[in-house]
């Protein structure tokens, strides 16, 4: 649909705006936007920018202390995330945050291990400490399936714990990705190609017998025990899913896309079940990228046959569920140029024109809340479909048009966004000399 011009469109914009300047009452209207809705989806237009991670966590913190919101839920790996999770609760080995943040060494390591991911999970142990209660205390649970190997050998340690012969068993299941190493696409092309058969029949029945025996394994010791087997539980899931995603990343890319974002909404009704018993009403913040939190029916992608995380949601939870955006104009970001590439520190180009990016660059107001729906006038006239940018952890400015836009409806695909028109790259916890150095500006030598 072409976009239709609007020349007060700016001004309307301006005039429903909530400028956010640092205060304490920056994100009340969001607050009583989401009012008692039980999820909240907190997107990110980049997996690299300071501003979206530090004020998502303040958000969140709020959503917790205010709210009674008793889980995140974030685009990570579920053994990764769970470590954390032991330890902001309290009952892992962990000596502190740094610590508890090391199991992230799979690329790319700087989106959770960067200083503000390390300061909410500083901030969430202090606030789950002042709770006796283990079900007062605010889980951190990851939701991605990348982490097949790890997620087996979790499986295979936790049964050997309560189960000695499942474990047995499970190893014999699991044995049939050992030819192919540590490399789970080198599984997924063998197996889609027809060098090598599906494990698909192993790990299908290694979850049907964890999930047969979960129930008696939690009631052997309490709370912890119960954590555990869930755990355990959701690692097998997660095999059986990425075992199905890496072969569906050799067809195409609708398919592999859809695999991910149907296991990270199952996750995440997991996480409700398992968290319905212990509190009167489960309430779950997610942490991911816009592409994943904004409902996918309003974009191009959508049209194409992707489905997504927030339209999984939404579907099934319909107004118990509220979806915000965030995006920038300018600045910097910590990304890479390709993939298992160092992080880099690279600016981020200009929003390009007839872009919500370029669009919210002229309202004038640095930063700024916009509720799309807030009048039937500004919803009407943001309708019209916009390019839209997402910088996943590779960017790449030289085909940006191409590699980094997309078609959306903002109205129909958030509920909320955050502009901010500059922001800077966050800081990895592993600061590299490329990192360091930074992209040189486009004007070089000249700086003009």
């Amino acid at each position: 649909m072409p976009i239709i011009a609007h020349a007060t469109l700016p001004q309307l914009i301006h005039d429903a705006a909530h400028p956010l300047t640092g205060g304490p009452g920056d994100f009340d209207a969001l607050l009583s936007r989401i009012g008692d809705a039980p999820y909240v989806l907190i997107g990110e237009a980049s997996h690299g920018t300071h501003e979206f991670y530090r004020i998502r966590a303040e958000i969140t913190k709020r959503l917790i202390t205010e709210r009674g919101f008793s889980a995140v839920a974030v685009e990570a790996d579920w053994p990764d995330a769970y470590r954390v999770n032991r330890y902001v609760r309290g009952v892992g080995d962990d000596a502190d945050a740094t610590e508890a943040l090391s199991g992230f060494v799979r690329f790319p390591q700087w989106m959770w291990r960067n200083a503000d991911v390390l300061d909410f999970v500083g901030w969430l142990r202090a606030f789950n400490d002042t709770h006796d209660e283990p079900d007062a205390k605010v889980g951190f649970y990851g939701m991605d399936l990348y982490s097949l190997h790890a997620s087996i050998d979790a499986v295979l340690r936790y049964l050997r714990k309560v189960d000695p012969e499942a474990a047995e068993r499970a190893r014999e299941r699991y044995a049939c990705f050992d030819q192919f190493g540590s490399d789970p696409q080198a599984y997924g092309y063998a197996a889609t190609t027809g060098l090598a058969p599906s494990c698909e029949a192993e790990v299908v029945a290694q979850l049907v017998d964890l999930r047969r025996s979960a129930g008696g394994y939690a009631r052997r010791d309490g709370r912890l025990a119960a954590d555990e087997a869930f755990f355990a539980e959701q690692n097998a899931r997660l095999v059986a899913n990425a075992e199905q995603y890496y072969r569906a990343m050799f067809g195409s890319r609708v398919s592999s896309w859809n695999l991910r974002d149907l296991h990270m909404a199952e996750t995440l009704e997991a996480l409700t079940t398992f968290i319905r018993p212990r509190v009167e009403q489960p309430k779950i913040v997610v942490w991911a990228h816009n592409s994943h939190l904004g409902d996918a029916r309003a974009t191009e992608l959508g049209r194409s046959g992707e489905l997504n995380v927030g339209q999984l949601v939404r579907q099934r939870h319909g107004r118990d569920a509220v979806l915000v955006g965030f995006s920038t104009y300018t600045g910097t970001v910590t990304a890479a140029s390709d993939w298992d590439e160092p992080a880099e520190r690279k600016i981020v180009r200009p929003g390009l024109r007839g872009s919500y990016e370029a669009l919210f660059h002229d309202v004038g107001i640095p930063n700024f809340l916009l509720l799309p729906r807030q009048t039937d006038e500004l919803r009407a006239e943001l309708d019209h479909a916009r390019l839209q940018r997402a910088i996943g952890v590779i960017y790449r400015p030289q085909s940006e048009r191409q590699s980094h836009y997309f078609h959306a409806r903002l109205p129909e695909q958030f509920d909320a966004v955050l502009h901010y028109d500059r922001t800077r790259a966050i800081e990895p916890l592993e600061r590299t000399a490329v990192w360091e150095h930074g992209e040189m500006p486009e004007t070089y030598p000249s700086a003009l």
